[in-house]
């Protein structure tokens, strides 16, 4: 590949955000822009106020229910399928972060681009799974990017939910979960192992649940938490219950029948992090990749070139370095600041 060609060329990280000289539009812009390609739904990578948007149908749709259209141009790109700007090629692909999680794959002049936005790797119902895409330069996020950070299987956190509430069956299991994505995960999880009672959720959960199921996403039956759901008299005992991680210290967790609080993030690691926020049952689940998953991608995209948009970027560029790769950290403000992983305390 010429360097007149190289994705550095035609590709500029800006106050704004990754911007793309020819096609004349940033990706995941944390202030408002006249034309944004938006990665997934999370307030840290889309945001109200742009002139037009182009994403998933599922991120279009999230983001219409979130924020609403407010005068914003939106455009559906299906996964796979390709439209040119400014004589670059762009085509969206599964990151396998939330419902509708997209990486950007540029191409111009010969030279590829990937912008992964926020992803994992471990299998999730519901959402589309990572697609592995060979490029020039990879762009990648790094919440997790510390060799402590090892997520163990999902299933066998829910297990541990599941033995807890066999032990307390009096006590109102409260999870603290983001309403998009994190939530949806873990009922979807819940059902694969045998939970068939119905899943009961704050109100702050339930229009984005809807939403994965009116997008073919099956979460089974939900309720909402009852007001009169005071106390041990009839406060949920035995029963799994869904809430925005704020809302655990809260007058409204109290009213539970002696609420066990848990949270699940990939925070809750770190134990610290778990007594801060009060939480008596940490679960390690997370929508971002760990330390392995990380490298293992790297390796895999085949990059000689990698770019680190948010989180912990020293460990990975020394990393990167022991394999002959490239490693810039961009730190660009705003990213990294969203609602999926902040731990409970915050």
């Amino acid at each position: 590949m010429a360097e007149l060609n190289h994705p550095t060329r035609w590709i500029a990280a800006k106050p704004e955000g990754l911007y793309c000289i020819p096609g004349g539009f940033y990706i995941d812009p944390v202030r408002p822009v006249e034309r944004a390609v938006i990665t997934h739904g999370h307030a840290d990578h889309a945001r109200a106020g742009h002139g037009a948007v182009l994403a998933t149908p599922e991120t279009v749709a999230i983001m219409k229910a979130r924020f609403g259209e407010g005068g914003t141009s939106f455009q559906a790109l299906p996964y796979g399928q390709t439209i040119g700007l400014g004589g670059v090629s762009l085509r969206l692909v599964p990151a396998g972060h939330v419902l509708g999680s997209a990486q950007v794959v540029l191409e111009y002049g010969g030279g590829r681009f990937v912008a992964s936005g926020d992803y994992k790797r471990q299998p999730d119902p519901t959402c589309a799974p990572f697609e592995v895409v060979p490029c020039d330069v990879f762009v990648t996020e790094a919440t997790f990017a510390l060799p402590v950070f090892r997520h163990p299987a999902p299933e066998g956190e829910i297990a541990r939910l599941l033995a807890s509430l066999e032990l307390f069956p009096e006590r109102a299991h409260v999870v603290g979960a983001y309403a998009l994505g994190k939530a949806q995960r873990l009922i979807a999880l819940l059902r694969q192992a045998g939970w068939d009672r119905p899943v009961y959720l704050h109100g702050a959960l339930q229009t984005l649940c809807s939403l994965y199921e009116a997008h073919g996403v099956p979460l089974g039956e939900l309720r909402p938490v009852p007001p009169a759901a005071r106390g041990s008299g009839g406060g949920l005992g035995g029963e799994v219950v869904l809430a925005p991680p704020s809302s655990l210290a809260t007058a409204w967790a109290r009213r539970l029948a002696e609420p066990l609080t848990a949270a699940a993030s990939g925070w809750m690691r770190v134990r610290q992090r778990a007594r801060q926020g009060g939480v008596e049952l940490p679960l390690i689940i997370s929508d971002h990749v760990d330390w392995p998953a990380l490298n293992a991608t790297i390796d895999e995209v085949g990059a000689p070139e990698v770019w680190i948009t948010h989180g912990r970027d020293d460990a990975l560029i020394h990393a990167l370095a022991q394999r002959g790769i490239q490693g810039r950290a961009l730190a660009l403000i705003g990213l990294g600041e969203g609602e999926d992983e902040e731990p409970a305390a915050a």
